[in-house]
């Protein structure tokens, strides 16, 4: 096997790891939310660390490996899909951070009544659902099951754009819930963006396998 195949192989398992990292970011930030789990939140800020490390380890790795291999066709596409990659998947790691910031500084539990009008916990469940979908189309090299993620987001986006209008009559009627509501609001926002990131994963994928661009256009 050549160094470059090494290098590449390391690459690869590096991504996986960081997808697998962020993954558990997100998931136990629903879960310091729903269980209003202060210390897990402060887990998930605390772990924030470790996603900036590896993100940074990871980006070095893709220049030396431009720089010392000089990689071509299928080879550099998917050293230059992992530098976006890896950016994206840093940025959902933010997201969950926030998301436990936002728990940190709770005063009462979630709101039954909130909860189910806002559908924050379905925003979670399927943002959730992308990004394990973002994940297993990466590593089984699925062009097919990462074009589905476009579709799942339409449901993170239909959300996100009946948010205000439900906790604004929410807040009309719990006067006393209304700084639970502005952050319940502020983390649907958030969550939204991990659709945004997880489809820009997605292009990145069809882009290393197929050699197709997908930015910018319509996806069907």
């Amino acid at each position: 096997m050549s160094h470059l195949n090494i290098e590449l192989q390391d690459l690869r398992s590096n991504i996986l790891e960081m997808f697998e990292l962020v993954q558990t970011q997100l998931t136990k930030s629903k879960e310091s939310f729903l269980q209003l789990d202060k210390d897990l939140a402060r887990e998930v800020v605390i772990n924030e660390k470790r996603v900036n490390g590896f993100e940074l380890k990871i980006d070095r790795d893709c220049e030396n490996i431009i720089a010392l291999f000089n990689p071509v066709a299928i080879d550099l596409r998917f050293v230059l899909a992992c530098m976006k990659i890896n950016s994206n998947l840093e940025r959902i790691g933010d997201i969950a951070e926030s998301v436990a910031k936002f728990v940190i500084n709770f005063k009462l539990e979630p709101e039954k009544e909130l909860l189910e009008t806002s559908r924050v916990i379905e925003m979670f469940d399927t943002c959730i659902e992308i990004m394990n979908t973002t994940a297993r189309s990466f590593a089984e090299e699925d062009t097919k099951l990462a074009r589905s993620i476009f579709k799942l987001d339409e449901t993170v986006d239909e959300i996100n754009i009946e948010a205000n209008d439900k906790i604004a009559a929410f807040i009309r009627t719990h006067a006393d819930r209304i700084n639970q509501s502005l952050y319940t609001i502020s983390m649907i926002r958030k969550l939204e963006r991990v659709g945004d990131q997880c489809k820009n994963i997605a292009e990145e994928t069809i882009f290393y396998i197929e050699a197709k661009v997908l930015k910018h256009k319509s996806q069907k």
